[in-house]
């Protein structure tokens, strides 16, 4: 975890115009969506491995019940 110097001022009491506020979150979406699309192979197969492989002997309390 990344922690502030004890030397470094704390940041409250900043007013920002609505206008400044709704450009800065555009801005952040816009980089949001910038770097989601760079990167979502790589993220969607860091995903993928993390989830465990199947294993035939554990019961499966999920699974849809097929159709008899």
């Amino acid at each position: 975890m990344m922690t502030l110097p004890r030397d470094h001022p704390v940041l409250t009491d900043y007013a920002v115009s609505d206008e400044a506020a709704a450009y800065i979150a555009d801005a952040l979406m816009e980089l949001a969506l910038e770097f989601e699309a760079a990167h979502l192979a790589q993220i969607r197969r860091h995903h993928e491995s993390l989830k465990p492989e199947p294993d035939d002997q554990q019961l499966d309390l999920f699974r849809k019940p097929s159709a008899f």
